[in-house]
């Protein structure tokens, strides 16, 4: 786990999820021994351009929790559940979910994934239900996808060894995906117990917000909001009546419009749905026969004379998606009337008319925009631009900065942009810092060749996706990518997190909370976002009397050993013999370097906490192989939409810090995450 100072920083932002679930345990917070020199020292405060208030915990303060207050209106369900029971398996089991009354606490560490703190119930909330289970989802999605391109590397060699190949040299096997690992990943976690809610429920599912999106209907699948990947309409069938003697059965729940009709209309408030049956499959759109009054059709009947609500959900082209779209829940609508017709191509379809119920959230997807805004097509068209490119040139992608709070709006200024690690004035650093390197000349592609794979547990810690490019499969104690002295070309898929920011990335002046990133493009699960540059230096050097918010200690040696209150991940990779030049544990369990990014940094630097973030920290090594000076890279941990902050847990211990008047320190935390602990220190 590499754990920020307490002097990095002290906003939060409304971050909805919470770091990668592994389900390996509790993870400790802590905070770095060498914070605890504050306990006797005196704080002189910086006066910070970018920020005119110099006390934190004024700064902190005046931070509101918006997001919180939007959350408990989303929540609130236009029908009350009723608990009922089905065991039924043709169409799965059936109950109404309670609401979800919010008291539920959970917060992971910056760099692990374990959940570190629940409510006095020791249960998460309904959000961070969610949240674990679609991570879980994408976990085993990537590794589906890993699956299939060992499947087809291996099928390449065969045909080579046994018939020769024709492939120009250097050309790496194509990658094959066409199994569908998304229903793999669906088999596997239904066969683990892992879907969240495997009995379907009637209204209002909880953890899902009105504008929530999904990235696949898999997605859908395992938390339990759509029981089927293909079907457009999810019912309860007639073999659920015995838990159902008041009702008539089937009754449908949840509607997919997604334009797979072509006689669907949509006006958002009121939709007229055409029922399922009859299309053709191959993506036409076409009606080939006739629809019947049963299934699903049956079930929106039986819904508008029992008035039971529906789930709609809009799907929508986007690029983010690896199905090609992305599905966006709009709320509850009740069906006000159906009839008959001669459809588009002549043959009979049925038409539901639906209307959205009153008193819920405005819809995210009326305009076709993402849920904080409008995405925009160049920089010219960003309102409140204060600078066109803070990096002035030095990324390949320029990042501007837009200030919509401040009058006058001013830029964000006080340090010099850098876009590698910078060293201090004397430092001196280990010798024999170079990585021996692998022998791979045409690409990494055989992990049990790969001297850098085997350092990985023997496997590659990326899978490469043609749409996407690497990503990371899930997160390790540490991560040995291709250096300088390997034999692979540059766009190996193990030199993923080398290739510098690939996203679009805005830096954003916030009402309460300073300034904060957020991406114009989508960041698909196990990306990597950004590194955390700065200037490097010995930890025991820095100036512990200078209030300073932006040092990152490097600590994941100490983390691999489980010192200090640490917990490490749980994975294949260890530390090699020749690595570990292990010292006594009390002097190891300081972390020997860090890095400040005050006066010199890069776009991370901006990045707030959340006690719910949606980046993680990876720890890795590709120049060289000390860990004592791994490279600090934030990965995505949740496919993250167009304009949501980007944030990542601080990882601060609550109580450790005493200030020079003997008290402790306390700090609260404004992030507005659903399971927020209130406290940054």
């Amino acid at each position: 786990m590499v754990v920020p100072s307490p002097h990095r920083g002290s906003t939060c932002e409304n971050g909805i999820s919470t770091s990668l679930s592994t389900g390996n345990g509790v993870s400790e917070r802590r905070t770095s021994r060498r914070l605890q020199k504050l306990q006797s020292q005196k704080a002189v405060p910086v006066c910070y351009k970018e920020d005119p208030v110099d006390n934190i915990e004024e700064r902190v303060g005046r931070k509101k929790a918006k997001v919180g207050k939007q959350r408990n209106q989303n929540s609130t369900s236009v029908v009350e559940p009723i608990v009922v029971d089905n065991k039924t398996r043709e169409d799965n089991d059936v109950v109404f979910g309670p609401k979800n009354d919010g008291c539920h606490v959970a917060a992971m560490s910056v760099g692990l994934t374990e959940v570190a703190e629940t409510s006095a119930k020791g249960e998460k909330s309904a959000y961070a239900l969610v949240t674990d289970t679609l991570r879980t989802f994408n976990k085993h999605y990537l590794l589906c996808v890993q699956e299939e391109e060992r499947r087809g590397q291996q099928a390449e060699a065969h045909r080579k060894t046994t018939k020769g190949s024709n492939c120009e040299k250097g050309n790496a096997p194509e990658k094959n995906i066409s199994r569908r690992p998304d229903l793999k990943a669906i088999k596997q976690m239904r066969q683990t117990n892992a879907v969240l809610y495997p009995k379907k429920q009637i209204g209002s599912i909880p953890g899902i917000d009105i504008g929530h999106q999904f990235f696949s209907r898999a997605e859908m699948v395992v938390v339990g909001f759509h029981s089927h990947w293909l079907n457009g309409i999810d019912y309860i069938g007639e073999t659920a009546k015995k838990d159902y003697p008041h009702y008539t059965l089937p009754v449908a729940i949840v509607i997919v419009i997604s334009g797979q009709y072509e006689d669907d209309l949509d006006n958002c408030e009121d939709v007229v749905y055409t029922g399922q049956g009859g299309n053709d499959l191959l993506g036409r759109k076409h009606q080939i026969n006739d629809q019947v009054m049963r299934g699903g059709n049956l079930g929106l009947k039986n819904c508008m004379k029992q008035n039971v609500p529906i789930r709609v959900v809009r799907g929508h082209q986007s690029k983010s998606s690896y199905v090609g779209k992305v599905y966006t829940y709009d709320g509850l609508y009740q069906v006000v009337d159906y009839w008959a017709e001669k459809g588009i191509s002549g043959y009979t379809v049925y038409k539901f008319q639906l209307k959205r119920f009153k008193g819920q959230p405005l819809l995210t997807t009326s305009q076709v925009q993402f849920i904080n805004g409008r995405i925009p097509n160049s920089i010219s068209e960003i309102r409140g631009l204060v600078c066109k490119d803070i990096s002035g040139g030095q990324e390949d992608i320029p990042i501007p900065a837009t200030n919509l709070v401040d009058d006058p709006p001013v830029a964000p200024t006080g340090y010099k942009y850098f876009t590698r690690l910078q060293l201090a004035k004397g430092l001196r650093l280990p010798k024999n810092l170079s990585a021996p390197g692998c022998g791979c000349k045409d690409g990494c592609i055989d992990p049990n060749r790969c001297a850098c794979a085997k350092l990985n547990g023997s496997d590659f810690p990326y899978v490469y996706m043609k749409r996407f490019g690497g990503r990371l499969v899930e997160p390790k104690d540490i991560v040995f990518e291709c250096g300088p002295n390997c034999g692979c070309p540059p766009e190996c898929v193990n030199r993923t997190s080398q290739r510098g920011i690939r996203f679009r990335l805005e830096v954003f002046k916030t009402p309460n909370k300073g300034w904060g990133v957020r991406s114009w493009d989508p960041i698909p699960s196990g990306s990597p976002v950004c590194e955390y540059i700065g200037v490097l230096r010995k930890t025991d050097e820095l100036d512990s009397a200078v209030e300073n918010y932006y040092v990152f200690d490097i600590d994941c040696l100490q983390t691999m050993k489980g010192l200090d209150g640490r917990q490490r991940r749980l994975r294949d990779v260890s530390i090699p013999a020749h690595m570990d030049e292990t010292g006594d544990d009390k002097s190891e369990s300081i972390p020997e370097f860090c890095i400040d990014a005050f006066s010199s940094g890069n776009v991370t630097r901006y990045i707030n906490h959340s006690c719910q973030p949606n980046l993680f920290v990876q720890c890795v090594l590709s120049e060289h192989h000390n860990i004592k000076l791994a490279r600090i890279v934030l990965f995505a941990a949740d496919n993250i939409p167009p304009l949501q902050e980007l944030s990542y847990d601080y990882a601060y211990d609550v109580d450790s810090v005493v200030g020079p008047d003997g008290k402790t320190r306390r700090i609260a935390c404004y992030c507005g995450a659903p399971d927020c602990r209130k406290r940054l220190l």
